[in-house]
């Protein structure tokens, strides 16, 4: 009885257990199904959403002018008309003295004694640069001055000696003979006081001509003798001057610009390291043409600057005269494989290539030598990021003057 008792306690504790299993796996398949539902109902309402917002951002679109019209993107333009532009030719070529002097030995040479000038001094015609030793002819000058006195003294003697026989051959003391002797003899000596003369002006010219000096005035270049040295007529060039300190530079031009700058052409010359702008003017053209380079040379006169070095280099730019032309930014004009180019804006707001030949260039802008009237639509900015038959709305900027 017991037995049968405990059993079916057993057998409710054990129906009880699987009711308690079954009813909690019933409640997580309702919480799974609730879930799946709400994420169900949210993926609805967010396409919903999207497609509402689509339909009415197309609709306001078109409403505001048509598809498409709000991605137009503004560019700045500029109509550049016709300016006067100088047209100016870019040229370099080496400094060198316009009248460069070469000074060496004019007599007989010797021992150099002193060097009085250094490079970069100026000096004036006449002015001794260099001093040749002289004791040697120094001693030969004075012994010359001396024969001038001996031929002097012989020469007073004669005419002394004339001069009484004159008074005698009225007394019949002296003969004729006698008195044609005496005036040769008296001749003869003044000659030789003469010849006495012009030998010593002959030394002292020499003498003179020992010393090194300057043949005009200018400005020493170089110096190529020391104390000590010993000089003669083959002893080449000892000192370069350039008369007047004037300079010039040697430009290098195109056969093809060469008509274009004559003889008084206006020229600004920068030599290479400096900033400084030097006034010049073409004043000789050469008449030949180098088979080679097809180049000629165009000789500019400067004035003379420190900075201008003869052997150094410089750039020069030539004003060959003005014409009419537009004028563009510099960002305007753009380059390619074909060359040069700018991106105009036709009639109906498109982005046109349009190939230009570049002019001067200037601090205002550039000048377009051929390509365009000056009436067009130019894209100032941005005309890397466009491509022909873009659609752009132009705003039109004022031209720089």
């Amino acid at each position: 009885m017991n037995y049968e008792r405990k059993v079916d306690v057993m057998d409710s504790l054990a129906g009880s257990a699987q009711d308690y299993y079954d009813e909690a796996d019933s409640r997580r398949k309702r919480t799974r199904l609730i879930v799946a539902l709400v994420l169900i109902a949210l993926a609805l309402a967010a396409t919903y959403y999207a497609f509402t917002s689509i339909k009415g951002g197309a609709a306001d679109s078109a409403a505001a002018g048509g598809e498409g019209a709000a991605s137009i993107p503004n560019v700045t333009v500029v109509i550049p008309g016709r300016q006067s532009v100088q047209a100016v030719i870019s040229a370099n070529g080496a400094i060198a003295a316009r009248r460069e002097m070469p000074v060496g030995v004019a007599g007989e040479g010797g021992q150099v004694v002193s060097v009085l000038v250094e490079p970069g001094q100026w000096v004036g015609a006449g002015q001794t640069l260099a001093v040749i030793d002289r004791s040697v002819q120094a001693q030969q000058a004075a012994s010359l001055a001396a024969s001038i006195r001996v031929a002097q003294a012989d020469a007073s003697l004669a005419q002394a000696e004339l001069a009484r026989a004159e008074a005698l051959v009225s007394r019949g003391f002296i003969s004729k003979a006698d008195m044609d002797r005496k005036r040769a003899t008296r001749d003869a000596a003044n000659a030789r006081v003469r010849v006495a003369q012009a030998q010593y002006a002959e030394a002292q010219a020499r003498n003179n001509r020992l010393n090194i000096v300057a043949p005009a005035a200018g400005l020493v270049l170089t110096r190529a003798v020391e104390p000590g040295q010993i000089v003669g007529a083959g002893s080449g060039v000892l000192f370069r001057m350039a008369k007047g300190g004037e300079m010039e530079m040697l430009a290098q031009m195109a056969e093809a610009d060469l008509p274009r700058v004559p003889v008084g052409t206006r020229a600004t010359v920068t030599p290479v390291g400096s900033n400084l702008q030097i006034a010049g003017q073409v004043w000789q053209q050469s008449p030949v043409i180098n088979p080679e380079t097809r180049q000629g040379l165009v000789r500019i006169a400067v004035p003379y600057s420190p900075a201008m070095r003869p052997g150094g280099f410089a750039d020069a730019q030539l004003v060959s005269g003005s014409a009419e032309a537009p004028l563009l930014p510099e960002s305007a004009v753009q380059s390619g494989v074909g060359g040069n180019f700018v991106l105009i804006v036709d009639d109906k707001n498109v982005i046109q290539r349009r190939p230009v030949k570049v002019g001067t260039i200037t601090d205002d802008g550039v000048a377009i030598a051929s390509g365009l009237t000056g009436t067009e639509r130019v894209v100032v900015l941005a005309g890397a990021f466009l491509n022909a038959g873009d659609k752009v709305k132009p705003v039109v900027q004022k031209s720089s003057r």
